[in-house]
């Protein structure tokens, strides 16, 4: 079994805490189902949120999937002139069978332009 990175975002509409909560699960949700993991396969997960995103904790959808055991962490996006708005960006840490050319990485919503360069995505707009 290896140790592999798992990449993802998704965009809001709005900045209200029950859409944060629908699209951070949501995004969680796609990741696994798109690797074939469990809450058990997952090391840790690190979210990022851009500044204007301030209504609830991304981890907190997370946790409320089951995740109570797994190391969660929030931080700030870097502020880029001219970047996306209302995203939150997660990277998971699992343990996975799979090689890295077969991890698929979710990119949600509006979020999904930002890596069409990558091979092996979901995304839904």
């Amino acid at each position: 079994m290896a140790v592999r990175a798992v990449r993802g975002a998704t965009q809001l509409e709005e900045d209200t805490r029950e859409h944060m909560l629908d699209r951070v699960a949501e995004l969680v949700t796609d990741v696994m189902e798109a690797n074939g993991l469990e809450v058990d396969d997952f090391i840790s997960i690190i979210f990022t949120a851009t500044s204007d995103l301030v209504s609830e904790f991304p981890a907190y959808a997370a946790r409320q999937l089951g995740f109570s055991d797994v190391p969660l962490v929030c931080a700030r996006e870097l502020e880029i002139e001219g970047s996306m708005p209302r995203v939150v960006r997660l990277m998971a840490h699992v343990e996975t069978d799979l090689p890295r050319s077969e991890i698929t990485h979710a990119y949600l919503h509006g979020a999904a332009n930002l890596r069409r360069d990558l091979t092996r995505t979901t995304s839904h707009d």
